[in-house]
């Protein structure tokens, strides 16, 4: 089969990576891709939004097969477009992609079909809404309704914190469009965990567990990213807990989307808060997590291809999936200044060192080529560094290990990646 992978990040390296493994791919491209994708595909520059260019290359290089790694495109329509071109792919219809799109939506539909979540209030307007957050008081949560990138999420420890949110999405337009509506919850306490299922419409294939760190720095301090580090699996996730998870949460999800003519195809990702009264959604997101997919598939052992062509077909039915026992954890280093400014055109050196550590696997997000031998930071988060290991502590310090032979002083990770874990044993 010709493949076609869309997205330039560390989750469409790992993708490609996995894909790449599969017999049954023939011939791999990446649009746009990155310096570490180019190693194992074609990358053409066609970027994620250019519907009309990816679907004439798909037409001119005969692609059998799309896989549509990040969110815009989804919530924009690609797999629309693409299968009305008659080019088979997977990821959801842009109706079924507001579970992402709107987080009012999921929590409409949460709130109609019995799907515990936490307490909600949907608010245009910024006095009603500030009114709203007196009444409830704090620790509360402001969220923008659209696609902010993962950031448009405020967890205020304080009235006036969560009214400075309100201010800066309604009044400041700081998140334009996306920003335009905005959801206030209530703060949920427990500990968090991701939990991803393919879903061909009808049926969900469970995959691993994962925990990410959305926090900037150690001790989850500073302003919220698109995720600094996350390990698979999650022990707080035990069979239990995932049992219920999939009873409570993930079935009936997939059984209200197609009650509502919004049938889903592709990965739902569900970020959870395992609370005192059960698992609870906080969001859904539509695709592989980053960078929980850089945990995730180092640790299948199964073909992935297969099981995402059998979703977008609708078969996944008894479909199923082996794992390996080792953990996986994935560092990010992210550029100076993320997640606001992040510093570009810096250069990178020693991957080539850091690859050799034993169990270790690189992947790279915003990086770019210049000449042949210099690789530059192009973006905020930069490059996955993942280690493999019996258990969470073992993946850690391989991974740690592999960190410290890249030569970037420009960049930064957190050093406390799997804190979670390594504190339940």
């Amino acid at each position: 089969m010709r493949i076609l992978v869309i997205g330039s990040g560390g989750r469409e390296h790992a993708l490609c990576w996995a894909i790449a493994a599969s017999p049954l791919c023939e011939r791999l491209y990446a649009a746009p891709g990155n310096p570490g994708i180019a190693e194992i595909a074609t990358c053409v520059p066609i970027g994620a939004m250019d519907f009309g260019g990816l679907i004439a290359f798909a037409r001119a290089e005969r692609i059998d097969f799309v896989v549509v790694g990040p969110e815009a495109p989804l919530v924009a329509g690609l797999v629309d477009r693409l299968e009305a071109a008659g080019i088979a792919a997977f990821g959801p219809s842009a109706p079924a992609a507001a579970l992402e799109g709107s987080k009012g939506f999921t929590k409409d539909l949460c709130a109609k079909y019995g799907i515990p979540t936490a307490a909600y209030r949907r608010f245009t307007d910024a006095a009603a809404a500030k009114e709203y957050v007196r009444a409830r008081g704090a620790p509360i949560v402001v969220k923008a309704d659209g696609l902010a990138a993962g950031k448009g999420v405020t967890v205020a420890a304080s009235i006036e914190e969560a009214l400075a949110a309100i201010d800066a999405a309604l009044v400041g337009n700081r998140f334009g469009s996306a920003g335009a509506e905005i959801v206030i919850e209530e703060f949920l306490e427990g500990e968090e965990a991701s939990i991803f299922a393919l879903v061909d419409g009808r049926h969900a294939l469970l995959l691993a567990s994962a925990q990410d760190h959305k926090r900037v720095g150690d001790g989850d301090t500073g302003p919220n990213t698109g995720g600094m580090g996350a390990y698979s699996p999650a022990p707080c996730v035990t069979p239990e807990i995932e049992s219920e998870i999939r009873r409570r949460i993930i079935e009936p999800t997939v059984e209200a989307m197609a009650l509502e003519g919004r049938a889903f195809k592709g990965v739902l990702y569900a970020g959870l808060m395992l609370t005192a009264d059960g698992p609870k959604l906080i969001e859904y997101n539509v695709r592989f997590g980053d960078p929980e997919c850089q945990a995730l598939l180092p640790r299948l052992k199964s073909d992935l291809l297969p099981a995402l062509i059998a979703a977008r077909d609708g078969v996944l039915g008894d479909f199923d999936l082996r794992w390996r026992e080792e953990a996986a954890l994935c560092v990010v280093l992210a550029a100076r200044g993320y997640p606001d400014d992040p510093l570009k055109g810096t250069e990178i050196r020693g991957l080539d060192r850091a690859a050799q550590e034993p169990g270790v696997i690189l992947f790279q997000a915003g990086t770019i080529r210049r000449q042949a031998d210099r690789l530059i930071a192009d973006g905020g988060r930069v490059i996955n560094v993942v280690g493999l290991g019996k258990d969470i502590a073992e993946a850690r310090t391989r991974a740690y290990a592999a960190v410290d032979r890249i030569d970037w002083p420009e960049g930064f990770c957190r050093r406390d990646i799997g804190w979670r874990a390594l504190a339940r044993t």
